[in-house]
């Protein structure tokens, strides 16, 4: 079965996303709460943002990569 309308992002954006939320929630928010609690947020949203990545999304959203070299050879 081939998806061909899902533009997902890298595994190392989420993997990003699950460390740095173990970081801040362990190590930044017991010495700063405000720090903490920030870095928590910024770092779930990207999570969240990862796993909307890997639904499907309309034609247009789809990254090719050899997109620009088909345009450039017609």
């Amino acid at each position: 079965m081939v998806l061909k309308n899902v533009a997902p992002l890298k595994g190392g954006y989420m993997i990003t996303s699950i460390v740095g939320f173990m970081i801040s929630a362990i190590y930044v928010f017991p010495r700063s709460q405000t720090w903490g609690f920030t870095f928590t947020i910024f770092f779930t949203l990207m999570f969240v943002a990862s796993l909307i990545s890997m639904t499907y999304g309309p034609d247009e959203a789809v990254y090719h990569a050899g997109h620009m070299r088909e345009r450039k050879k017609k």
